[in-house]
C-alpha cells in the first residue's frame, strides 16, 4: 500500500488542499484522495508535489507492506 506525508507537509507549509492543488495542477479533491491513500499519483505529479513541499519523493511517498508481507 502506498503511504504518504502530503497532509502533514501541506499543513506545515500553511497550504489548503485547493492551494496545493493549484500549485501542482490538480483539483482539491485529488489532493484529498492522495492524502487519504485512495489515489496513487503519477510520477510527474509525485515530483511536482515533492518540489512544492520541499522534500524528496521517497520521503513523501513510500510502500508499506500488507499483513501478508506483500508491498
Amino acid at each position: 500500500m502506498l503511504r504518504n506525508r502530503v497532509k502533514e507537509l501541506r499543513a506545515r507549509h500553511g497550504l489548503s488542499q485547493s492551494e496545493l492543488g493549484n500549485l501542482v495542477g490538480v483539483t482539491r479533491q485529488t489532493i484529498g484522495f492522495i492524502e487519504k491513500g485512495e489515489f496513487s499519483p503519477s510520477i510527474a505529479l509525485s515530483l511536482r508535489l515533492a518540489k512544492h513541499l520541499q522534500i524528496r519523493v521517497d520521503e513523501l511517498f513510500w510502500l508499506e507492506e500488507d499483513l501478508d508481507g506483500q508491498t
